[in-house]
């Protein structure tokens, strides 16, 4: 967790943004961008082993229409923690409760 300059905690970390009831947002070079529900997220890379850190966690990104018009596979310039609304995307995958308390639990000590 990193503070502003005027003290306010800016979420570095999936998890953080998940526990603070944020979105994850990845903003691409052509301007595309998504919302992703942060709890579900940060559950699938809690899952498969990656580091949460926003600015790594990017190389999981990709954008769907830069990679259509080039044939590749184009990571976004960088993560946004934004606020969280109906339309964020929402991994299809139940978060096992019993992991998201521990790792509060974690969190919190």
């Amino acid at each position: 967790m990193q503070h502003t300059k005027s003290g306010i905690p800016r979420a570095t970390h999936i998890f953080e943004a998940a526990i603070w009831h944020y979105a994850v947002q990845p903003v691409c070079r052509c301007g595309h961008h998504a919302k992703f529900d942060a709890g579900l997220l940060w559950y699938r890379f809690h899952r498969k082993g990656w580091d949460d850190n926003l600015r790594k966690a990017c190389r999981h990104f990709w954008c769907r229409q830069c990679a259509w018009s080039s044939g590749r596979r184009v990571e976004p310039l960088r993560l946004e923690v934004v606020n969280w609304d109906k339309d964020a995307i929402c991994i299809k995958e139940r978060v096992d409760e019993r992991e998201w308390k521990r790792a509060i639990r974690r969190y919190r000590s």
